[in-house]
This record gives C-alpha cells, structure tokens and sequence, in this order.
C-alpha cells in the first residue's frame, strides 16, 4: 500500500434536514458511500422551538420532547423516502436522529478518523453571510475528513422563480 492510499470509509455521515442543499449532499454521500463500500448513516438534527434554554424554563416541554422526537423521526423517514423510494439507497443504512445543533450533532456522529462527513455548502448570493454556518462548524470541529458539497445549479434557477412568483412578475419562458 502506497503512503497516498487510504482505508475505505467505515461510514459516511450526512446532514440531512429536507433542504435542497441537504438533498444534494445526500445524493452525494449515497454515491461515496457506494463507491467506498461503506455505511450511510443519514443525520437529522433537531432542537425543541425556541432552543433548550426556553424548553427547560417551560413546564410542558418535558411533556413535548417525545413528541418533538417523533416528529424529527417522521421527517428523517419522509426525506428518506422522497429521495430512495421503496428500493432504499443501495448501501447498507442507519438513520440516526440527535438532539442538539446541527453541526455539534454531525461532529459528534462523525467521531472516528474513518468516518467521511458530508454536508451541504449552503448559498451563495445576500444570504452568505447568514449560511453556512453548519458547515463552518463540521469543517472546523470534525476530527474526520469533511466534503462540503456546493449548491445544486438548479438551486440558484428554483431561487430565481421564487424570487419572481413573489413579486408577481411575468417569467420569460422562451428559454425553457
């Protein structure tokens, strides 16, 4: 084995939130993982509304959290689902919900050297400068390699029509 070959990927962990940049790192990290003979291991962070700090002052939130988690759960399935259909990805999978932020949660499933931790690039354009924090995070605190997988090119497409359906302008549909 050469200085420059590497052991495949015991797992490759995903952020997935139903975003389209997270779909996109999955679609992503499901090719690596098959590419790798490695295991997918999907990853929905969730925090109670408002954040920890406000569910330990409020009485009910006890009372919520399985409910908070079931919820977590049936979107994780739900965009699941919507990406793989019945046939599944292809690879062997584990889901996993985490209570906590997001990028703390991805750093701290990806915790072995092995690991491959994908996520999404987040925007480009206004809102830079308030995305890809989750990134930011993963890149700078994860203990394994890290793919940070850049926005769709039909992403920027879908925020154009967005952006006129909004302002009620007319699109020009020659191009299409």
């Amino acid at each position: 084995m050469s200085g420059y070959d590497t052991p495949a990927a015991a797992r490759v962990v995903v952020g997935v939130s139903g975003s389209l940049g997270s779909v996109t790192a999955l679609r992503r990290a499901t090719a690596l993982a098959r590419r790798l003979g490695a295991e997918l291991w999907p990853v929905l962070a969730w925090e109670p509304p408002g954040g920890d700090a406000t569910a330990r002052r409020s009485p009910a939130a006890a009372l919520l959290v399985e409910e908070w988690q079931r919820l977590a759960k049936q979107r994780l399935a739900a965009v699941l689902g919507e990406i793989f259909g019945e046939e599944g990805p292809g690879v062997p999978m584990r889901a996993v919900i985490v209570r906590g932020t997001p990028g703390r949660a991805l750093v701290a499933t990806a915790d072995r050297e092995s690991d491959l931790l994908v996520v999404g690039a987040g925007r480009r354009g206004l809102r830079r400068a308030f995305s890809g924090r989750v990134c930011r995070h993963c890149l700078t605190h994860a203990c394994c390699p890290v793919l940070a997988v850049p926005p769709s090119p039909l992403q920027s497409d879908l925020v154009a029509v967005h952006r006129r359906n909004a302002w009620h302008r007319r699109m020009d549909t020659r191009d299409l």
